[in-house]
């Protein structure tokens, strides 16, 4: 097929994976594999786990949103900087940045194959949110 590996990444941030989950299988390699450095510690995720996790936040989550600043592509390489926003179930009128992250995976047969995370809460200050604001795609 040979798409770009920006489409594929953006693709698959943007397509709400979180309630469609067969997205997960649509735009993640079988031999995925997730490297996260997290708040909360560190997480190494294969595609199953990636599926868990969304049928999990699905459950939490009334909508999720994710706002790309960066996308940028290096021969199989794709970084991508990103926001997400959700509305809860419990309260599904306000939408609130939940965290940002910075991402770089490797394409490999169209999909994502390997991919190293960092993650961060949001802050919900408007000067903090300032720099989620650029676009560089």
């Amino acid at each position: 097929m040979n798409t770009s590996g920006k489409s594929i990444v953006s693709g698959f941030y943007t397509s709400d994976f979180f309630n469609e989950t067969e997205n997960v299988n649509k735009y993640l390699h079988p031999d995925m594999e997730l490297f996260w450095n997290a708040r909360t510690g560190y997480l190494h995720m294969s595609r199953e786990d990636v599926l868990t996790m969304a049928s999990e936040a699905s459950k939490s989550f009334d909508t999720v949103r994710c706002e790309i600043t960066h996308l940028l592509e290096d021969g199989n390489n794709v970084t991508i900087r990103y926001t997400y926003f959700v509305k809860t179930i419990e309260n599904p009128n306000e939408e609130v940045p939940v965290a940002h992250f910075m991402a770089i995976w490797t394409i490999k047969d169209d999909l994502m194959y390997r991919g190293y995370q960092m993650s961060q809460p949001a802050e919900e200050d408007p000067e903090a949110m300032i720099s989620y604001q650029g676009i560089n795609l």
